[in-house]
């Protein structure tokens, strides 16, 4: 899961969260996946929306242009294709991660760029607590639980 420096600890982790995430909605009832679990709106297909959307935003400097916006998954798309977008753009990100030679470079070359430590541990931050809400969710949906 983990190598023996800070760079590989940090993206084992991240890389098991976001196994977690993506393990979450496989195989999760068609007829559910849009659907809201909560008051909020927050759904499966959602949550993997916007995760897409963050790993854009910090590893690659591509800013939304409606954040509220990145929760909610084109109606067009169908679940497997909002998923191998999020597996595509974590690929991408990897590349851009392991181009990394020191974490306080920035992680993108876009403007105002965080260092690559701190986009690393944010997005751990972000898919642990968004893996946490899709846990939840597919419990509700079909008492799925665990990673």
């Amino acid at each position: 899961m983990t190598g023996p420096g800070e760079k590989e600890v940090l993206t084992g982790f991240l890389d098991y969260l976001r196994e977690s995430a993506l393990g979450k909605v496989a195989n999760a009832p068609e007829q559910w996946v849009r659907v809201p679990g909560v008051a909020s709106g927050t759904n499966l297909l959602g949550l993997i929306e916007h995760l897409t959307h963050v790993e854009r935003r910090l590893f690659l400097g591509e800013q939304p242009h409606d954040w509220a916006a990145t929760f909610h998954a084109d109606q067009r798309k169908s679940t497997e294709s909002v998923l191998q977008g999020y597996r595509d753009v974590i690929a991408t990100a990897n590349r851009a991660i392991g181009a990394c030679t020191d974490l306080e470079e920035p992680a993108h070359s876009g403007g105002s760029a965080p260092s690559m430590r701190w986009a690393l541990v944010h997005m751990i931050e972000e898919t642990g607590r968004h893996a946490g809400h899709l846990d939840i969710l597919r419990e509700l949906i079909d008492g799925d639980t665990g990673r």
